[in-house]
Order: structure tokens, then C-alpha cells, then sequence
């Protein structure tokens, strides 16, 4: 069973930055694409950002530049650094590992259970 546990998460004011971290347990960590998305009141849940086995990186435009996803195969992590928060990020920011590769848009099969993450303007 894979389990899924994010930390990181806390109000900060906007220009700020939080990393997030995500432990896995369960499977081999290194086979698999891992993203982080994020869901806002009233809006649908939306991929941030995500990294490939192989360390490949995408991420949703809104945050290019100011987010950067990163993965330590030999701790199980995979980690979400934002910097010049907004408000707009405002959110649960949700860990997720695929169970096929993320270029295939399928969603992810396992997913955690979720950190808030408040920016005040």
C-alpha cells in the first residue's frame, strides 16, 4: 500500500516562499512520476508541477519561474519549492505518484492527503 504524507505547508505573506515535501512508502520511489497539485475553494483541482523518474521536469505556467520540483530517490521525497508566493496560490497542495508516465495524462493513482498553503497579500 502506498502512503503518501506531505509537510511543509503555513501562511506566509505574499513574496514569501515554503517548501513542501512529500515522504512516500510503498513501492520502489525511483520507478515513478511523482507531481504536486493544488486545489483552491471552489475550483478544480490542477497539476502544478510534476518531475519524471528520470528528473524531467513541467509545470502549469501560472507558476514557471517561481516553483521548482525536485525529488531525492535515496529519502523517498519529493519536494515542492515556492518562492515569490502570491495570494493566487492560496490552496491544498496535494502529492501524487503516477502509476503510468505522466506524458501519458493519465492521473495519478495514489495521492496524499493534502497541506494547506495560505498567502496573505
Amino acid at each position: 500500500q502506498v502512503q503518501l504524507v506531505e509537510s511543509g505547508g503555513g501562511l506566509v505573506q505574499a513574496g514569501g516562499s515554503l517548501r513542501l515535501s512529500c515522504a512516500a512508502s510503498g513501492r520502489t520511489f525511483s520507478r515513478y512520476d511523482m507531481g504536486w497539485y493544488r486545489q483552491a475553494p471552489g475550483k478544480q483541482r490542477e497539476l502544478v508541477a510534476a518531475i519524471t523518474s528520470g528528473g524531467s521536469t513541467k509545470y502549469a505556467d501560472s507558476v514557471k519561474g517561481r516553483f521548482t520540483i525536485s525529488r531525492d530517490n535515496a529519502k523517498n521525497t519529493v519536494y515542492l519549492q515556492m518562492n515569490s508566493l502570491k495570494p493566487e496560490d492560496t490552496a491544498v497542495y496535494y502529492c501524487a505518484q503516477y502509476l503510468t508516465p505522466v506524458v501519458s495524462m493519465t492521473p495519478p493513482r495514489y495521492w496524499g492527503q493534502g497541506t494547506q498553503v495560505t498567502v496573505s497579500s
